[in-house]
């Protein structure tokens, strides 16, 4: 008897080995499948989490009407990508060109300085002595650093190759996202019965803090970012700075790693007032200025509390995204890793309490109990 009921347990054990085995490829058969997808279902279901406040006041505002508020939505988000964000990036992609080629010849210098700046009062001739000084010492290194530098010119050359198909796959995540923003309650509702299954006690609280990182890092950290980037680039296009795609750019990745835009603004404000008249330098510092701080107060007011994720983890989220996904792994490398982030330090906490802001936590349990109530 013992035989017996050993060789049906070792029939058992092997027939649940075979089972895990099938599932586990079935498993990385369909993440293979979709693996070039992944980006763009990522950025698409960031945008419906981060824009879902505003689709469910337009569809309010437009009689209950969820399909027509997203197309509308999705209208203006392709006018957005289409126009203004595409402008920037082909800016980017032709400053990226010249700066990779400038790097690998070992002709990338700073201008030299106008002579109009030794007339500066007080500080022009010891700023004009540090121009000259400064352009002088970074051509003589980049001569001898070209060849070392060739690597990283090859890579800057192969994120500027690759803003064609980033562009594309922003527009695809753009048209998804309309379809997902009317079935946000059904998702919402599926999600809490999915993390329900894998971690019963705080499946309700874990979604609640997904979708509050989100928010925050997507509207109050990147979207900041790229509005700042796409208005400091209309002011340096019209005030004709050169590469002021490029700088825009740079603008822009310096906001999303909360660095801020001053290492980028005083440079070319010095620039300005070095080249302009007096009346347009003035002008354009009193709108660069402004829109150089203007993240300074509107990062408090998006994001509430502020964002609890370290600077670390958005640095590494930036640069791994974009090495893993390109451009558009520039935006959705951050948000991954501060969901991943926040849910991890919420896991381990020993009282197991999530704290997201209460208007948040608010609107997703009432979007549960929608799907929910749709769903039966």
């Amino acid at each position: 008897m013992r035989t017996i009921r050993q060789l049906l347990a070792g029939e058992d054990e092997i027939q649940l080995a075979v089972r895990l085995a099938l599932l586990a490829l079935l498993i990385y058969w369909s993440f293979v499948v979709i693996r070039p997808f992944v980006p763009i279902l990522a950025w698409s279901v960031v945008l419906a989490v981060a824009l879902y406040p505003v689709f469910s006041w337009l569809s309010g505002l437009l009689g209950n009407r969820p399909r027509l508020a997203a197309t509308l939505l999705t209208l203006v988000n392709f006018g957005i990508v289409i126009g203004p964000a595409t402008w920037l990036g082909l800016g980017a992609v032709e400053g990226l060109r010249g700066f990779a080629a400038q790097l690998s010849a070992g002709t990338l210098a700073a201008p030299s300085p106008p002579a109009g700046v030794k007339e500066w009062p007080i500080i022009g001739a010891q700023l004009y002595a540090l121009w000259e000084q400064a352009s002088t010492n970074l051509r003589t290194a980049m001569r001898e650093l070209a060849p070392h530098l060739k690597p990283l010119a090859g890579t800057m050359l192969g994120l500027a190759g690759g803003a064609g198909i980033g562009t594309l796959k922003f527009l695809v995540a753009v048209a998804l996202t309309g379809f997902l923003l009317p079935a946000g309650p059904r998702l919402v509702a599926a999600s809490n019965r999915f993390l329900a299954r894998v971690v019963a006690e705080r499946s309700e609280n874990f979604l609640v803090l997904a979708g509050a990182t989100i928010r925050s890092v997507a509207q109050g950290v990147i979207g900041i970012a790229v509005a700042q980037g796409l208005v400091i680039g209309i002011i340096l296009k019209l005030a004709d700075v050169p590469k002021a795609g490029l700088l825009a750019f740079a603008v822009m990745i310096l906001g999303i790693l909360q660095i801020g835009s001053a290492v980028i603004v005083i440079p070319v404000l010095i620039w300005i007032w070095a080249t302009k008249p007096l009346v347009v330098a003035l002008l354009i510092t009193l709108c660069l200025v402004p829109a150089s701080l203007a993240d300074n107060v509107l990062k408090p007011i998006v994001m509430g509390r502020g964002l609890t994720t370290p600077a670390l983890v958005i640095f590494l989220g930036v640069i791994g995204g974009t090495l893993a996904h390109g451009i558009v792994g520039l935006f959705i490398g951050p948000i991954i890793l501060a969901v991943a982030w926040e849910l991890l330090t919420a896991w381990v906490r020993e009282d197991g309490a999530t704290e997201v802001p209460a208007d948040t936590e608010a609107a997703a349990q009432k979007s549960a109990v929608q799907g929910i109530g749709k769903a039966r």
